[in-house]
Parts: C-alpha cells; sequence; structure tokens
C-alpha cells in the first residue's frame, strides 16, 4: 500500500527580510506604505535576517511576527550566525539557519590562535552550468544548485528560475529570476526581453508594479547589484 506521503529533499528559495531596527512603528509604517509591492511576495517563503542584533532579549519577536503576519508575510525561518537564537527560533515555531550574510557557516578563530594572511589567492570559482531547451510553464521551477544557468525558452507569468550563480534568459522573460541564491553578490541576470514578476540578487529582490522605462521593458538587459542596490540596464548601452 502507497504511503499517504513522502518525506523528500527538497530546495525552496526563500526572500530575506533584513532587519535593521527593533522599532516596530517604523516597521508597520514601511509595511503599510509598501503593502501593494509586498502582497505579490504572499506565497513565497520568507527568511527573517536578525543578524543585526546581538540578543535574542532586544528583540520583541511576538509582537514582530504578528505584524509581518497581519501583512500576509508569515516568517518560516529566522536566521542569524550565533547559536543562541536557535533556542528563539524553536520557541516561535521558526526554523533556524545559522548562516552569516555571505551564505557561510560562520566559524570562529581558537582563543589564542593568531590569524596569519595566506600569501596564495584564494583559487577562482568554477561553476557548472545548466542549460533548459524548453519553456518554463506556471508554476514551475528550475534551480540550478551552484551553477549558472540559461534558459532558452520563455519563463512564463508565475515561473520561477534560481541559480547560485548567474541567470540567462534567451527569450522573454515574464516570470520571477533569482540569482546569487547562495549568497554571491557578484551574479547577475540577463534577459532578452524583460518583463519579470520580480528579480533578485543575492536575496535582494525589486518587484515590478509599473512598466519600466520604455529603453528597458521587453528589451534585452543586464540586472546586477550596485552597492547593495538592484540596477537594472539595457545590453546596448554597454555594448
Amino acid at each position: 500500500m502507497k504511503p499517504a506521503f513522502d518525506i523528500k529533499s527538497a530546495r525552496l528559495n526563500a526572500l530575506a527580510i533584513q532587519l535593521n531596527t527593533t522599532d516596530l512603528a517604523a516597521i508597520r509604517q514601511t509595511l503599510t506604505e509598501r503593502a501593494a509591492q509586498y502582497c505579490e511576495l504572499s506565497d513565497m517563503p520568507l527568511l527573517l535576517d536578525v543578524q543585526a542584533f546581538d540578543s535574542p532579549d532586544n528583540l520583541d519577536l511576538d509582537s514582530l511576527l504578528g505584524l509581518f503576519a497581519e501583512h500576509s508575510l508569515p516568517i518560516g525561518t529566522l536566521r542569524h550566525h550565533d547559536e543562541q537564537w536557535q533556542a528563539a527560533a524553536r520557541a516561535h515555531h521558526l526554523a533556524f539557519c545559522s548562516d552569516n550574510a555571505n551564505g557561510e557557516e560562520h566559524k570562529r578563530l581558537p582563543e589564542n590562535t593568531q590569524h596569519e594572511t595566506p600569501n596564495t589567492p584564494p583559487a577562482p570559482v568554477v561553476r557548472q552550468t545548466l542549460v533548459v531547451e524548453k519553456p518554463i510553464r506556471t508554476g514551475q521551477q528550475v534551480y540550478a544548485e551552484n551553477a549558472d544557468l540559461i534558459v532558452l525558452g520563455l519563463v512564463n507569468e508565475g515561473a520561477e528560475v534560481i541559480a547560485d550563480g548567474h541567470i540567462h534568459v534567451y527569450a522573454p522573460l515574464r516570470g520571477r529570476a533569482l540569482a546569487g541564491a547562495g549568497g554571491d553578490q557578484t551574479s547577475r541576470i540577463f534577459a532578452q526581453s524583460m518583463q519579470a514578476e520580480l528579480v533578485s540578487i543575492a536575496g535582494i529582490y525589486r518587484t515590478f508594479d509599473q512598466q519600466l522605462p520604455p529603453h528597458l521593458h521587453r528589451q534585452a538587459v543586464q540586472v546586477y547589484l550596485q552597492k547593495e542596490r538592484l540596477a537594472i540596464a539595457a545590453l546596448s548601452e554597454i555594448i
């Protein structure tokens, strides 16, 4: 008899909410001002990054989680490099992620250990490439783990393409594209025809409530991070 359910490995990309203040009034104001923009994220897993704070005692998690839930942004995961936050996550029925902002495990040097900078330059990161030749339909998600992603067909509305490296879409990009999913801020998104619902680089995202300017809408563009802000530029401007 087939079991009622199976547990299998899966990877769900999550957008991170990087908390910069404990001021609930300021958070509520931002949520209210950007309600139209954030309503598009109600069906996506959300992670609360609290690495700006030293102790869980400095944060009213009950009120904070309730505030985000009121705006249809339920938090599922808590992220901090200090393991002391794991108990706080468990008390609020949240998953816990101990990765730091760069997606690397946080480690400390042992006491009385001198840190020496090696003279040998770090080896370059070599990524594989995942090539998808068919269109990606609404509701589908494609993830290129530790790889760049090349999509030769249409990415439909409601579809999602994710890569730890760069994303290239040689057709209209109408769904969501999330590059640098592992935290690589040098990753970029290239689209032959920019019509995306959402783009993200290393967790920094932008949705499109309004149509882009004519030189970007339905044009070949690249999306990248510039001083921790998303930038969109027409490829014709750099060729």
